[in-house]
């Protein structure tokens, strides 16, 4: 069993990788918009993005519509590449399979 504080450490670096990932893509500004909209539609602080993923994707979806799907998919090549746990074919063949939500899930458990 995890012990809180590692656990926390996984959720913490699942959250920087997301907002790298934003920022990186959107730039400062828009990146801050759409925390903005996530904390006034979803009360969904930045620092509650990984623990919550279901409603962070609930919420970028809505926010981008379908581009939100690029980004997820950015994301979780970001976060396999920092944990080491898959090569880009293994990737596609996972996305074919489940959901954003269920493999950020599946990362965190298994890290």
């Amino acid at each position: 069993m995890e012990t809180p504080t590692r656990e926390k450490k996984k959720e913490n670096k699942i959250s920087r990788i997301i907002d790298g990932v934003l920022r990186q893509i959107f730039g400062e500004e828009a990146t801050l918009l759409i925390y903005r909209h996530l904390e006034s539609k979803y009360s969904l602080k930045q620092n509650d993005i990984s623990e919550k993923i279901d409603v962070f994707t609930k919420g970028l979806e809505e926010f981008l519509s379908s581009g939100a799907y690029v980004i997820e998919r950015r994301i979780l090549e970001d976060i396999y590449s920092s944990y080491g746990l898959i090569r880009r074919l293994e990737l596609e063949k996972m996305q074919e399979e489940c959901d954003f939500v269920s493999q950020v899930r599946s990362i965190m458990r298994k890290a």
